[in-house]
């Protein structure tokens, strides 16, 4: 398994944080039925990295059509 470290300003880390509680929270409504669980940041940043390399190993399965046109949207091509 690989490390990978980022930084981030503290206004996306509180945002970030704010996500991972409001997924959580998610998470206990329906009853633990979500894909990852109760989510921290850490989770939170991990499953979208998942997400995102299914633009290579699945592009067609619904995550890496979806993180496809997440990038598109920032002008990149894959």
């Amino acid at each position: 398994m690989k490390r990978i470290v980022i930084r981030v300003n503290d206004e996306t880390a509180a945002s970030l944080q704010e996500l991972a509680a409001r997924c959580s929270e998610a998470d206990r409504r329906r009853e633990r039925l979500t894909s990852h669980g109760a989510l921290r940041i850490e989770a939170l940043l991990g499953m979208l990295a998942e997400d995102a390399a299914m633009v290579v190993t699945r592009p067609g399965s619904w995550e890496g059509v979806n993180m496809s046109a997440v990038l598109a949207s920032h002008g990149y091509e894959v």
